[in-house]
């Protein structure tokens, strides 16, 4: 038996080293929480002409669907022609129809960050002049509504499970592993691995409704169901379901086969043999989030990664164990109370991970918020001072906490010798006939001085339960008790014997649990740790809600990308970029396409260019090269060739291009496709 049970841990151990090391597999570098930077037309923007396409610059490449970038016009009908695309690394563009009317346009965008977040909102830009529109740019978020609701339920209840599993499993093997066999603590361990893995599969329900339409109807949605599975979120729930599997595993064996080995080496080593297998699992649990969100992207994402599982698993042992403890301070049986030095160790533990919570705390506070106006310039900044407030008030009630635990500590010595003078004033009653209340309460305070109180309560318990039995015999025998009484020889006495014996039992577990609840020490520390477990479940919220916020430091970038962009329309003066659109066909295979030029500011002097070349899909087109010449006939000045610099594939730029004066200026493009194929197309247009 010992054999099988080495062979199933040993067997635990790979499975869940196999999962994590695939879970780990898939982590890659990003950015941070996206943050649109800017976009063509801009906010606001009163352009002359009807743009070819919009686009939009994020801070971070994001996830795009079929809709995620649409342009409404000012009677709320689509005007954008095809699926968005990227047109450089984190520029995305939507083609428009030709020719649009005069009027107040809305561009409305939903992505996904690299975070796993969603990120919305939507904008207007006018044609010509600004006009009424029906269009509301209002209620964007995807937080809104009941997906968004049940889907950040759903994350804290996901929290919640891990850290009451993780955290209560630790607090057996580690502080009490008496507490295994304890039927509370059996169910808060249990109960916390059921509310993880109903919440993971929710959230893999919800995902795909959260990120899209926000409709309870999609929520069902196979084909949704099917996309959220390609995307990072959903490897990280299916991995993390995987892991539950093997930690439904674990705590079987943990109130299983490990609560039964009486044999103390064999118990040695299945501790350690269980204590290897919960660290990997719940490291591979931590992960499932730290590579999916805010750790994953950003600033050193390679260390924010392992930064944030410890920070979680530290998490976990602190607030998951304190539950437990309350679990078995209120509702552990009195044949097995938790005893001091459980306890004990449990204060040390605690002291640890509140060690650890603060170092990583701190790292990822500098990585989130980058400067310490962030605190209070952000949403991001003031949910973590709520956070951190919180905190100290928990590590406050924890310090009262240990006090408790001190003098617990310190009475021990104490309790004991009352508790077996009592079980010898229960041996002389049970020898020589019933002790008078009286005379009990006399010997157990006759143990200790300081159980003076507690040794009258004893008294009276005592005379009520003789008087219990007594009354019991009389029923059962239909005749006067006695003091003396014995049961007699054969199958009566002996049944009788038998029901005498129970109802000591019960009454000894009884008097038990109201000397242990009468303790002052034990009811303080209680009535603290309740408080402390109170004050976690509200962090426990404010987390969650830190979780799903963009950070500061991207907000701030953000902010500081649109006041820029701002400030430098208002010194050009200018009402947009010129856009011009050029399909071209070199003859050869594979040879058309669309090249588009966009010019800013479009004025005398100084101008920047980007230039695009897609297929006719849409898609970028990688070509050998692209020209482009500016010719103003009017003047006779040019052609001024420009040679742009190649970006990214369809994508090139040029600064500093040079119009020297305002008109009707010809210009020209020269694509070509191969070392054969080129054309060159043409475009009239009006500069400065």
């Amino acid at each position: 038996m010992t054999q099988t049970i080495v062979l199933r841990v040993r067997a635990l151990v790979l499975l869940l080293l196999a999962a994590a090391c695939a879970l780990l597999a898939g982590a890659g570098p990003a950015s941070a929480h996206a943050a649109v930077t800017g976009s063509d037309p801009g906010q606001g923007a009163v352009v002359d002409k009807a743009p070819a396409r919009i686009s939009l610059t994020f801070s971070e490449p994001v996830a795009l669907s079929d809709d995620s970038l649409r342009v409404l016009d000012p009677e709320g009908k689509r005007v954008d022609t095809a699926k968005p695309a990227s047109v450089s690394g984190t520029t995305y563009a939507v083609p428009l129809h030709s020719g649009l009317p005069d009027g107040t346009y809305t561009v409305a965008y939903q992505v996904v960050s690299a975070d796993s977040h969603p990120v919305a909102g939507a904008y207007t830009f006018s044609i010509g002049a600004p006009s009424k529109t029906s269009v509301s740019v209002s209620g964007q978020s995807t937080d809104d509504g009941v997906v968004g609701w049940l889907y950040g339920f759903g994350r804290y209840v996901s929290y919640g499970g891990f850290i009451v599993m993780a955290g209560g499993a630790a607090f057996v093997l580690a502080c009490w592993q008496r507490g295994s066999g304890v039927r509370p603590v059996q169910r808060y361990v249990v109960s916390g691995w059921v509310a993880l893995t109903a919440a993971t599969l929710a959230l893999l329900l919800l995902r795909g409704s959260f990120t899209g339409s926000g409709k309870v109807s999609d929520v069902f949605d196979l084909s949704l169901l099917g996309q959220v599975l390609q995307t990072k979120t959903g490897a990280a729930l299916v991995s993390r379901l995987l892991l539950l599997a093997a930690a439904a595993l674990f705590i079987a064996v943990l109130f299983g086969a490990y609560d039964k080995r009486e044999d103390a080496r064999e118990k040695r080593d299945l501790t350690f043999g269980l204590s290897i297998g919960g660290i990997v699992v719940a490291a591979g649990l931590a992960a499932s989030w730290a590579m999916s969100e805010h750790a994953s992207v950003g600033l050193q994402a390679g260390i924010a990664m392992p930064v944030d599982v410890l920070h979680l698993l530290a998490v976990a042992a602190w607030l998951g164990g304190l539950g437990a403890l309350l679990a078995a301070l209120y509702r552990a049986p009195a044949e097995t109370p938790v005893d001091t030095a459980a306890v004990r160790r449990f204060s040390r533990v605690a002291f640890g991970s509140v060690l650890v919570l603060i170092a990583t705390g701190t790292y990822q506070s500098w990585r989130q918020l980058g400067s310490w106006s962030a605190f209070t310039d952000t949403r991001y900044g003031q949910l973590l001072l709520a956070k951190i407030a919180l905190l100290v008030v928990l590590v406050g009630i924890a310090w009262i906490s240990r006090r408790w635990t001190g003098r617990l500590t310190e009475t021990a010595p104490v309790e004991v010798a009352a508790v077996r003078e009592k079980e010898r004033v229960g041996a002389r009653a049970d020898d020589t006939g019933a002790m008078e209340p009286a005379a009990a309460a006399d010997a157990v305070a006759a143990a200790s001085p300081d159980t003076a109180d507690e040794a009258d309560a004893v008294g009276e318990e005592q005379g009520d339960d003789e008087s219990a039995r007594r009354l019991d015999i009389d029923e059962q025998s239909g005749d006067e008790p006695t003091d003396t009484e014995s049961a007699g020889p054969g199958p009566a006495g002996t049944e009788r014997a038998a029901q005498l014996a129970r109802q000591q039992a019960a009454r000894d577990t009884a008097r038990r649990k109201r000397i242990r609840d009468a303790d002052p020490n034990r009811f303080g520390l209680r009535r603290s740790v309740l408080t402390e477990a109170g004050v976690a479940v509200v962090l426990l919220a404010v987390t969650t809600v830190l979780t799903q916020t963009e950070p500061g430091r991207t907000e701030q970038e953000a902010k500081a990308a649109t006041s820029t962009s701002a400030s430098a329309s208002a010194d050009t003066g200018a009402s947009g970029a010129l856009t011009l659109n050029m399909p071209f066909d070199t003859g050869g295979e594979d040879g058309k396409g669309i090249v588009t030029i966009d010019l800013d500011p479009a004025r005398v002097g100084d101008n920047e260019m980007h230039v695009y070349v897609e297929r006719p899909n849409g898609r970028a087109f990688d070509i050998p090269e692209v020209k482009v010449e500016f010719t103003l006939k009017a003047k006779d000045i040019g052609p001024l060739p420009v040679v742009p610099d190649h970006l990214a594939t369809g994508h090139w730029s040029a600064n500093g291009v040079q119009i020297p004066m305002a008109g009707d200026w010809k210009v020209d493009v020269t694509v070509r496709t191969s070392d054969i194929d080129e054309v060159t197309v043409s475009k009239n247009a009006q500069i400065g």
